[in-house]
């Protein structure tokens, strides 16, 4: 498709790219809390009306005033990227607007449902009956998971257009429903929904765990580890099988995105899984080779063919070694989050007792910021490993990008503004995590402690 409207300078469209990548990947690590939180939020709640037991109740209240932060701000980032996609692509909204308009449309129902519900939940603790209050909170769960799935289904037909006929430019025959319900709609809103309830409870049970390891091993400490942990562990092998699913998926309708997170630029059958390395003059060098490992994981047969880069003019390839290399960091961080995972179960099946090793917390601290790194390695992956299409086949991002020069003024601005929310976000966490939400007396709290080797 031409760019009818005037030709974008490279360092224009790289200040576009920039801009949104720095957008998105901001926004997706708050906007995982705004999908995992909830839950967390209210099972604290209801075992704490369940048990009586009022850390329960202290680890519900806390959890919700971080939420009401977090939400507050996701909404904010939200709308500085609502307002991205029509300035810096106007090719993309002004040509498929129509097409994809449904789940952003749907995104924001669910999202006004969780802001009345967010408000209500907030405001009426101590206002509501118990059982009421903690109905309130199942819409903020739903409408949460809901966002999710509508704005990850968007960029999923970005990957796999459907819904539409193009002529002579033109968009005709749309079907926005096809279009949200592309082929690629199910493995990647599942694969992004699981990440966010990863990252939520990785990155709440790493802070706890910092406490444990600081002499505080009461129960309190323990639960608020130990819920978000748990929820956490149990989805981690769930998601290397949808990362499966995910692999297989791409090398049936992405083959060259598959091509470039392995670096394979020669068809072949057989191919090896690379583990590491770098691409050197059209070479993958320093890379651990797994003899038809690629063909087995993404076809279940050892002897299936991989189609190389090489099948396509150079000019479609995607950035391989960044490609490769996020890929390489998501994979890393999975495995390693697998295995602490698993260090819990293995501790319990062999000596029936959770972990005493200050190991196992300091690397429960670094659980959190491990799950972050897959979060961003992934979505590089999949973001870039699209390029150079912004509609996978069909429209170049070169020619959706603003033509107006300037962009890298925006940037310079967007930059000031996500440090400044940087800021406040850290500030007012940290004041949240010194201040108590209720007054409880110091009986209402076992102070039981859990020994630490």
């Amino acid at each position: 498709m031409d760019l009818w409207w005037g030709s974008p300078s490279v360092a224009d469209l790289m200040a576009a790219r920039v801009q949104m990548a720095l957008s998105l990947g901001w926004h997706i690590i708050i906007a995982c809390f705004g999908v995992g939180m909830p839950g967390l939020v209210l099972f604290a709640e209801w075992r704490g009306l369940r048990t009586g037991d009022a850390n329960y109740g202290l680890l519900a209240r806390r959890w919700a005033r971080a939420m009401g932060v977090l939400f507050a701000v996701g909404a904010v980032s939200g709308t500085i990227l609502s307002f991205e996609l029509g300035l810096l692509w106007p090719g993309l909204m002004g040509t498929f607007g129509q097409v994809i308009g449904l789940p952003f449309t749907l995104e924001g129902f669910a999202f006004f449902i969780e802001a009345i519900f967010v408000g209500i939940y907030l405001y009426g603790w101590d206002r509501l009956p118990p059982r009421a209050h903690l109905l309130s909170g199942i819409p903020i769960v739903v409408a949460g998971v809901a966002s999710a799935f509508f704005v990850v289904a968007a960029n999923a037909w970005m990957n796999q257009p459907r819904g539409f006929n193009l002529t002579n430019g033109e968009v005709t025959a749309a079907d926005p429903w096809a279009a949200m319900f592309n082929p690629a709609t199910p493995p990647q809103t599942t694969h992004m929904i699981i990440a966010a309830f990863m990252v939520t409870g990785f990155s709440i049970a790493s802070v706890y765990a910092v406490a444990i390891l600081r002499g505080r091993r009461d129960r309190y400490h323990m639960l608020g580890f130990l819920i978000p942990f748990t929820v956490a562990a149990v989805l981690t092998p769930v998601q290397i099988v949808v990362g499966d699913w995910i692999a297989r998926f791409i090398a049936d309708y992405q083959p060259v995105k598959l091509a470039a997170l392995e670096g394979v630029y020669e068809t072949a059958r057989g191919v090896p899984l690379h583990v590491g390395g770098v691409v050197v003059d059209g070479e993958m060098r320093y890379a651990i080779r797994i003899p038809d490992g690629l063909s087995l994981l993404a076809h279940h047969d050892p002897h299936a063919e991989i189609v190389g880069l090489n099948a396509v003019p150079e000019a479609d390839w995607p950035p391989v070694n960044v490609v490769h290399l996020s890929f390489q960091a998501m994979v890393a961080m999975g495995l390693a989050l697998l295995v602490l995972s698993a260090w819990p179960a293995l501790s319990w099946w062999r000596r029936r007792r959770a972990p005493q090793s200050r190991w196992f917390w300091r690397a429960a601290v670094l659980g959190g910021p491990a799950a972050v790194i897959a979060l961003e390695a992934g979505w590089i992956t999949t973001e870039v490993g699209r390029q150079p299409w912004i509609v996978y086949g069909v429209m170049r991002t070169a020619d959706a990008v603003n033509p107006s020069p300037g962009l890298w003024g925006g940037l310079v601005i967007l930059v000031a503004v996500y440090a400044a929310l940087t800021a406040a976000v850290i500030f007012v966490l940290r004041r949240l995590a010194r201040d108590k939400p209720v007054p409880l007396a110091p009986q209402e709290l076992d102070v039981q402690r859990y020994p630490v080797a």
